[in-house]
């Protein structure tokens, strides 16, 4: 039964996807290879529904500049496989206001010159939630998932909308195989949100998917002042996932050169966010669909840990 629906969730999400060949294009570029290729080895757009997912809602990281690194796979499936891509990185430590962020390298150099140039201003960036406003592990992927998962599988199998044998299989799998199987059921309604009135990555993203894995985001408590946005902007900061506010990543580039890169500008409920450019029926119908597309774990209000 679970791995029926399975090939039916992949089917129903493949059949509305589209991507900006530009787009995919310089993500491919970027590390070296071609579109097909890309596919093939980093995100799986086609035959994977989470990647396909994650590449569309996450992607704008994967053209990041030539001096930081960016994530191996759209989906590190595993602690394993997570941890080979981090142990080589070059991540930087250092504290911002009283809580200790890892960032890779050049990302840490240039929070710190947005961090100066806000002080100057006499303005604050804060770490939204402290340390987890920065890079995070495998785990702490994991660690939010169950937090919403676990939860609402408990909430539908109370109203006996998912039966016990199947809620029980679905606390054995793995993580990774968790995440297909809930998109599966919220096809049918069954959302598993902290409210369990949408899909649970509009709360918290799939594990093994979240950019703060490759260190190349940050959470900003300040995210509503339009001052510091502006200076992330200039430090090459910019908010590439719809609807999660605080969230902020590092391109490394100038806010110029954003659409050469295959990324657009779209305005979310009077936010505006980077991502990558998408045939616009599809992206109308996908929206409208979902409200939002999948978010990397803040929820402003009411506060929650950011996810992965």
């Amino acid at each position: 039964m679970i791995r029926i629906r399975y090939v039916l969730i992949g089917t129903a999400l493949l059949a509305g996807s589209s991507f900006g060949q530009s787009f995919l294009q310089r993500a491919a570029d970027r590390q070296g290879l071609s579109p097909e290729a890309f596919v093939k080895k980093v995100c799986d757009i086609h035959k994977d529904p989470v990647a396909n997912r994650v590449f569309r809602d996450y992607g704008a990281v994967f053209v990041s500049a030539q001096s930081v690194v960016p994530p191996s796979k759209c989906v590190f499936p595993d602690h394993e496989q997570a941890g080979k891509f981090q142990a080589p990185l070059k991540f930087a430590r250092e504290t911002v206001s009283n809580a200790e962020i890892s960032l890779q390298a050049d990302a840490m150099r240039s929070l710190r010159a947005a961090v100066d140039e806000a002080r100057a201003s006499r303005l604050h960036i804060t770490p939204l939630d402290g340390s987890v406003a920065g890079s995070r592990s495998y785990a702490d992927t994991v660690r939010l998932w169950n937090s919403r998962f676990y939860r609402a599988l408990d909430h539908w199998q109370g109203r006996n909308r998912i039966s016990k044998f199947a809620a029980d299989a679905a606390r054995e799998l793995p993580a990774s195989e968790q995440v297909p199987l809930v998109l599966g059921w919220e096809q049918s309604g069954l959302w598993f949100n902290t409210d369990f009135s949408r899909s649970i990555l509009t709360s918290v993203a799939a594990p093994g998917t979240s950019q703060h894995l490759s260190g190349l985001a940050f959470d900003v408590v300040e995210y509503r002042d339009a001052k510091v946005r502006a200076i992330l902007n200039r430090h090459g900061w910019f908010r590439t996932i719809r609807t999660d506010e605080p969230h902020f990543t590092y391109l490394g580039l100038r806010e110029s050169d954003l659409p050469g890169y295959g990324l657009e500008k779209v305005v979310h409920r009077g936010n505006y966010y980077w991502v990558p450019k998408a045939d616009p029926i599809i992206e109308r119908r996908d929206r409208s669909a979902s409200d939002s597309p999948s978010r990397e774990g803040r929820q402003p209000e009411p506060r929650s840990p950011s996810s992965p």
